[in-house]
């Protein structure tokens, strides 16, 4: 099994209604539920953000990863197919696959 990392992009800020944000959480969490042993970590929103590069450290004030889950699959497409019906892609976010490559 291969693992994978999913990134999240755009799909607007969380609902500020407690009974929306309780709703898209139990979405989610049926998502998870959904996927199985294939769920590694649920992961997290991410928040503010900083890039480090060889000219140092720099701050756009973009975060250009709202958050991430790890998963494992047989392949990238089969992990692909495991995202499909992730609520956040329904609310319009992107999510983006990435196969963790070893060494």
């Amino acid at each position: 099994m291969a693992k994978f990392l999913v990134t999240y992009h755009g799909g607007g800020a969380p609902p500020a209604d407690p009974a929306a944000r309780e709703q898209m959480m139990a979405a989610f969490g049926a998502w998870a539920m959904s996927v199985g042993d294939s769920m590694i970590d649920p992961g997290a929103p991410l928040g503010p953000a900083k890039a480090v590069t060889s000219d140092g450290v720099q701050d756009d004030g973009t975060r250009a990863v709202e958050g991430y889950t790890l998963l494992s699959a047989d392949s990238l497409a089969d992990a692909v197919e495991l995202v499909r019906s992730h609520p956040f892609v329904i609310r319009g976010g992107t999510l983006r696959v990435s196969e963790a490559v070893a060494p």
